[in-house]
């Protein structure tokens, strides 16, 4: 969205307190037009439209009848699922205390929690057609680290949908700069029949996060 001269980027007028790392952050979500359309459209967060753009792309949501949100906070993606797909039973999970959405059953746990598994699939009646993870873990400033924290949150992610989707089904999860570790493009290539990794324009450009989109579920062995 261009900006005109009568629209100049807004400042943050009252920095005292501030770090100038959070005040950067709040001048950059004051002049993000996916913040002002998410607010507009009622969408929890930018995140909804990383959704709507992967599912313009690549049809992830598309005749879905279960699907599972791992991390769901704040809800923005279960949010898009409910409005593509409103006859879909959707079930999400999240450490972080989630709002209500109607239509969608959340629970506040660990996903990495060994409960997880089983809750999730008792929340399902029957095999889910997605399972989507916008999860990662939290930084510690380390680039190496950090990487490899969400890459096993990304893993576990990818187990979870070998061991319970239908068959046909779909798997896309947020992972990072460099894309999916070959251990685990080996495991989405063996169970998969397309395994692509895509950067919706909704993504900000300094971002360093990618999505994997593994379609065509193949079964189980």
């Amino acid at each position: 969205m261009a900006r005109s001269g009568r629209n100049p980027d807004k400042r943050v007028r009252n920095a005292r307190g501030r770090t100038a790392s959070s005040t950067r952050w709040l001048e950059r979500q004051l002049n993000d037009p996916y913040v002002r359309q998410a607010k507009a459209e009622g969408f929890r967060s930018r995140a909804a439209y990383k959704l709507i753009e992967l599912d313009e792309k690549f049809g992830l949501l598309k005749g879905v009848r279960r699907v599972v949100d791992l991390g769901i906070a704040p809800g923005g993606w279960s949010q898009v699922v409910r409005k593509q797909a409103p006859k879909a039973a959707i079930v999400g999970i999240d450490l972080l205390e989630v709002e209500p959405i109607e239509g969608v059953t959340i629970l506040q746990m660990d996903f990495m929690a060994d409960a997880a598994p089983a809750a999730l699939e008792a929340a399902l009646d029957g095999p889910p057609d997605l399972v989507m993870s916008d999860m990662a873990a939290n930084t510690v400033g380390h680039k190496q680290t950090d990487h490899l924290r969400t890459m096993g949150l990304v893993e576990a992610a990818a187990w979870f949908a070998v061991e319970n989707l239908a068959e046909g089904g779909a798997f896309l999860a947020k992972v990072l700069a460099g894309g999916t570790d070959a251990e685990l493009l080996t495991l989405l290539k063996k169970h998969f029949r397309t395994v692509k990794h895509a950067k919706p324009p909704a993504s900000r450009k300094g971002s360093s996060e990618w999505y994997v989109v593994a379609q065509g579920f193949k079964g189980r062995d």
